[in-house]
């Protein structure tokens, strides 16, 4: 069987170099590629050599969804691995996000925050 992966999640966002800048400042990642995208809006792929999120903003108004758990096509929450959780928790406060739903149970560690655009993120650590 080939084996595949997940290369890029694609979301929108109000404002693509504020959430590159904090996803930058938690993660480390580095911009891999920025510039015009789709109906006259932005985009910027931000992540490692092999995976990213590309960020997105159409230049048009957004409007505010609603729970994404109950929308058909809803994006529930990003799931990023980290060694480190304690220092990833103390970055994601320092962006000034609030870290909540902490659990602890097999195969790792995790607690999930939402950003400026109430996109929920889950961060684990495997042990």
């Amino acid at each position: 069987m080939t084996q595949t992966r997940l290369e890029h999640t694609n979301i929108t966002v109000s404002d693509p170099a504020r959430t590159a800048a904090w996803l930058a400042e938690v993660f480390g990642w580095q911009i891999r590629w920025q510039g015009e995208a789709i109906n006259g809006g932005f985009t910027i792929h931000i992540g490692a050599d092999d995976h990213y999120l590309a960020i997105y903003n159409p230049n048009v108004p957004l409007v505010p969804g609603n729970s994404s758990y109950t929308m058909r096509g809803g994006l529930n929450h990003v799931g990023i691995v980290v060694d480190d959780l304690d220092a990833v928790e103390a970055r994601v406060k320092a962006a000034g996000f609030t870290p909540g739903k902490h659990a602890d149970y097999e195969p790792g560690r995790r607690f999930y925050f939402r950003d400026h655009d109430n996109i929920e993120f889950e961060i684990v650590a495997y042990d």
